[in-house]
């Protein structure tokens, strides 16, 4: 049983609150020693483990949204970012949560979240990449490592310290928060986290001074976080009367004030004719090139090239699954369509939300003209044929997605579609296809859910069940359930017929996750229901 985020908070209040002690019990059970030096006190490694965890338990407690669609939109943009930032070498993982308040946060690891809110309330690609290069520079100025540090020299331990702030952001003032009892804990947990998540005045503004220059950097609009931090004020101003939505996450986080949006402006003012002057075409020195070949140089020659082109779609796609049910989001669309002619996006908006609801004849009206004006556009494609495999025409949906497929065969969106309708074929056959899709993405999907889900439905029906209890075994422990997950390996081991290659696999990773699930425990988090007792996830303040 997945808990609410509301449980999720009051637990981790509880432990939080009876962990006065805890640096010390970490530094008797050997746990990393977080020093002073910001720059050495958890090695990369170190952090992205602290960084997956947080993942895996915000998974568990309901808030991340695996949408491969939307995972690979968001993907795109944050590594272009990423790559034209002053620390390109380091790794980051983007992802993406469910709620509509306007949030974003960045924690240890280079893992960075988004809300569904901020996408929504964005009106350009470029203002949600100006948020994340705002969030990425965080991350490589190391002003989230700092962060870290100030939590464990307050005896807090860091993935609940990290975790807390993450959901009292989330429910400060958003459409998450409860009743009066939930906005109460929450407040204690904001005030107990608060120093946790907020970031110093310096840290905002060289954020803001580096995001800046590596949004201009990666071919995106350097004024377009000035034009967001605007957006986020008229939200204020729209919100003025509604105390519980009166400031949206992000701002408790991230305040902002008028001469804050003035210097963004400038300062991606004084970046323009820095951008002209390395921009000027210049003889190559490359010696790979033709001698005297003039190419253009700098980001000026990448500006207005960086957006994908999938943000409207990929906006209306988070509207239907941010949604509370797939009937609100097309009550949605009726009203917008009530005020003015649905544009395409928000006509797949519409029709994805049919889908969503079961009604795919109504799915198929909306998609297939729209499909056939963009033959090339995948969001559409993948949705026709989902639609048309639902509506009994499976031959139609198998013809459109092996074409795509033959042009794309490591698309994970595209595999993923394919792989899912397939298995709910239920036939040996379309588990051994669905198995043959999915193989080409094997090699980079060890921390892909989607994916392990995905493989492991393949591998049940296609009658190969020690690969489908690896994949479920993967899928658990990404899903923050990592006793699940050694249950499920140990389970695994008893059986008769494992080969050597098998038991060598599923010994290397329970040596593997056993250390994680270590962590937790020290921690203080338990899965009661992998242990054998009560159904649920639970954070214990005792041991």
């Amino acid at each position: 049983m997945t808990p609410s985020p509301r449980r999720l908070s009051t637990a981790l209040l509880a432990c939080l609150l009876a962990t006065g002690t805890a640096a010390a019990i970490a530094q008797d059970r050997g746990l990393p020693d977080i020093g002073s030096s910001a720059g050495s006190m958890l090695s990369p490694a170190r952090q992205a483990e602290y960084g997956a965890m947080v993942l895996a338990q915000l998974r568990h407690a309901g808030y991340v949204l695996d949408d491969a669609l939307l995972d690979g939109w968001l993907d795109d943009v944050g590594q272009r970012l990423s790559g034209a930032s002053d620390r390109p070498q380091q790794s980051f993982t983007f992802f993406m949560l469910r709620d509509r308040q306007i949030n974003a946060f960045a924690t240890l690891g280079g893992y960075i979240g988004m809300n569904a809110g901020l996408v929504l309330a964005a009106d350009s690609e470029d203002q949600v990449a100006g948020v994340l290069a705002h969030e990425i520079s965080h991350v490589t100025q190391q002003h989230v490592l700092r962060g870290a540090e100030k939590a464990q020299r307050e005896s807090l331990p860091i993935l609940l310290a990290t975790l807390g702030a993450i959901v009292a952001a989330q429910q400060a003032g958003g459409n998450s928060s409860g009743d009066a009892t939930s906005a109460a804990l929450m407040t204690g947990l904001g005030v107990l986290q608060q120093r946790q998540i907020n970031y110093t005045r310096d840290n905002e503004a060289e954020a803001d001074r580096i995001g800046i220059r590596t949004l201009a950097h990666a071919g995106y609009d350097p004024e377009a976080m000035a034009d967001f931090f605007q957006t986020l004020q008229s939200v204020v101003r729209m919100n003025q009367g509604d105390e519980r939505s009166a400031v949206p996450g992000y701002l408790q986080t991230h305040p902002l004030t008028l001469s804050r949006i003035s210097e963004a402006r400038e300062r991606a003012a004084k970046l323009e004719p820095t951008l002209a002057n390395t921009a000027a075409t210049g003889p190559s020195n490359n010696p790979l090139l033709p001698p005297g070949l003039r190419i253009a140089t700098g980001a000026r020659s990448r500006q207005g090239q960086g957006s994908t082109g999938d943000f409207d779609w990929a906006r209306e796609r988070l509207r239907v699954l941010s949604a509370p049910t797939p009937a609100q989001a097309i009550r949605e669309y009726q009203q917008m369509r009530a005020k003015a002619p649905l544009d395409e996006a928000r006509r797949y908006g519409l029709a994805f939300a049919h889908q969503q609801a079961g009604q795919h004849a109504q799915a198929l009206q909306e998609l297939a003209p729209l499909a056939q004006a963009r033959p090339d556009n995948l969001w559409l494609q993948i949705a026709l044929g989902e639609s048309e495999a639902r509506t009994g025409h499976a031959r139609d949906a198998d013809r459109r997605f092996e074409a795509l497929l033959a042009r794309m065969p490591t698309h994970r969106a595209l595999a993923l579609g394919y792989a899912r309708l397939l298995g709910e074929r239920n036939t040996r056959e379309a588990g051994i296809r669905a198995v043959a899709v999915l193989r080409p993405l094997l090699g980079g999907a060890g921390d892909d859910l989607p994916f392990q889900q995905a493989y492991a439905r393949a591998n049940e029906i296609a009658g190969e069940p020690v690969r489908a209890g690896e994949a479920w075994a993967e899928a658990a422990y990404l899903s923050g359930r990592p006793e699940q997950a050694l249950v499920q390996l140990n389970n695994l081991k008893k059986r008769d017929d494992l080969d050597y290659y098998a038991r060598a696999r599923i010994d290397a990773r329970i040596a593997a996750i056993t250390p994680t699930v270590l962590e937790l425990r020290r921690q203080g988090v338990r899965d009661d229901e992998a242990s054998g007792g009560r159904l649920g996830f639970g954070v214990r303040s005792g041991r």
